[in-house]
């Protein structure tokens, strides 16, 4: 069966079942495997190594970014520390790669570094490359996914890929970033988007992931996109029915709420599922751009600022059709609330970017162009 989507039909696995497909594909003499991860203080850091680290028969080595930001919380430093430990000792054969994610003049530059030196390293030697998300911010995570699909799309590498993440919707909501003033376009993820001079009459869809604590950072992103329409993205099913209702209510209820808010425009996607969002976007897409291609085109603009699984989606969806990517990078992170209540625990999931299971006639992505 081939669908029009290059990840319509992924492998993905979540749970009980990822765990059985860890020890029947990963743990294998055969699987050289190469885990890319952040090593910072959330406390879901090295669930993804832990499990790995049980395909004993497998060689597994490590490479742990290490995010530096401007401004440090001392106690997120120790906790970050404490799981730096724990990945070590998970995965004692390992490599750290710190990134400076602001330059001397606090422009945005984790990205571009992040994805120049992964570009350093030899990959060629390892059959599988797992890239956990959990510990990762969009702004380095995007950049070294692509570079890693650029590099598998054109030939050059042929390791499968993964990506997996510790899916935690409360916790998510409970980690508040403390955002930058300006909007960029994430490294790699312009889509040919210029935020000063614009496209001329090209018509502008802003797809923005509503989540908690972030109606800031959505009114900067706004005002320095300046979109035609706004289509804000909801959880939906969600962990906690009302979460849609809640922050809907949030964002209205702040100062300076910059668009007008329409129920027909709303996007729902299932939260514990990146192809539900994945799947909506291309057909908002698909449906957008005969419309509009003899009035001056159309542009859909992604903003995934809240939990990993979605933002996972959107990536999918901008790896596809070079969708432009535009975030505010975060000067540090805040815990509203400590780790040790009771929340519910992180599930595993999985999806199977590139590789030996997929035929080679899948729809191809619409540019790789690498900056």
């Amino acid at each position: 069966m081939r669908s029009d989507y290059r990840w319509d039909l992924a492998i993905t696995h979540r749970g009980d079942e990822l765990n059985a497909f860890v020890d029947e594909y990963f743990n294998d003499a055969d699987r050289k495997i190469l885990l890319i991860a952040g090593a910072g203080f959330d406390p879901r850091t090295g669930l993804v190594a832990e499990v790995l680290a049980s395909a004993t028969d497998a060689t597994i080595a490590a490479l742990l970014v290490n995010e530096i930001r401007t401004e440090s919380d001392p106690h997120l430093a120790q906790l970050a520390e404490a799981n730096r430990q724990r990945l070590v000792t998970a995965i004692p054969n390992h490599t750290m790669m710190d990134v400076t994610v602001f330059g001397t003049d606090n422009s945005a530059i984790g990205g571009r570094r992040a994805a120049t030196q992964l570009s350093a390293l030899t990959l060629t030697e390892h059959t599988d490359i797992v890239v956990d998300i959990s510990a990762l911010s969009v702004g380095v995570s995007f950049p070294m996914i692509r570079y890693l699909v650029e590099l598998i799309h054109s030939g050059t590498l042929t390791a499968d890929l993964h990506v997996m993440v510790a899916h935690q919707p409360q916790l998510d909501a409970r980690i508040r970033a403390v955002p930058t003033d300006s909007a960029v376009p994430v490294h790699g993820f312009n889509g040919g988007h210029t935020l000063v001079s614009g496209r001329g009459q090209v018509a502008r869809l802003w797809l923005p992931q509503l989540a908690h604590g972030r109606a800031a950072a959505l009114r900067r992103i706004y005002e320095a996109i300046n979109p035609d329409e706004v289509c804000p993205i909801l959880p939906f099913p969600a962990s906690h029915p009302r979460l849609g209702d809640e922050l809907l209510e949030e964002l209205l209820g702040t100062d300076g709420f910059p668009w007008q808010m329409d129920a027909r425009s709303i996007v729902h996607a299932d939260e514990d599922d990146p192809l539900d969002l994945y799947r909506t976007i291309l057909r908002l897409y698909t449906l957008r751009e005969p419309v509009f291609r003899e009035v001056g085109g159309s542009q859909l603009i992604l903003s995934p600022v809240g939990s990993k699984v979605m933002a996972l989606g959107a990536l999918l969806a901008a790896l596809e059709r070079d969708l432009p990517v535009v975030y505010l990078e975060d000067f540090n992170y805040e815990l509203h609330g400590t780790l040790d209540e009771q929340l519910a625990p992180p599930e595993l999931m999985h999806v199977w970017l590139e590789g030996a299971p997929y035929p080679t006639d899948r729809p191809a992505l619409r540019r790789i162009d690498y900056e």
